[in-house]
């Protein structure tokens, strides 16, 4: 089977064993928010750089990395979110709410 390289999407260089990508090598030792960086950081590096090395090419790569990281960030959301309702980091949702939030009654009464 023949493999059509592309210096963005498919660069030779980046699957020379031609079974993995660096890429993917590089996402299985970090952790989903080192990834995130990762991404972060090269869309920087090819923006940065694109004047005087690369052109419209580094461009290419910098929303190549754009869009990795937007298929992350949809990814995590979806997963994250059940039926419409998408909890904030950190936060327990399997807790009972303190009594009286449910009738409108104060709960915590005020300082005097």
């Amino acid at each position: 089977m023949t493999h059509l390289f592309d210096p963005v999407n498919n660069p030779e260089h980046y699957c020379a064993s031609g079974k993995i990508e660096c890429i993917e090598a590089i996402e299985a030792q970090l952790t989903p928010e080192e990834y995130r960086g990762f991404l972060k950081a090269n869309v920087a590096k090819y923006v940065w750089r694109e004047k005087l090395k690369g052109g419209t090419e580094s461009l290419k790569k910098a929303r190549w990395y754009l869009d990795a990281l937007i298929q992350l960030d949809e990814s995590q959301s979806n997963a994250e979110c059940k039926d419409g309702f998408c909890p904030m980091p950190g936060i327990r949702y399997d807790m009972p709410l303190p009594g009286g939030m449910a009738d409108d009654t104060i709960v915590f009464q005020p300082i005097s």
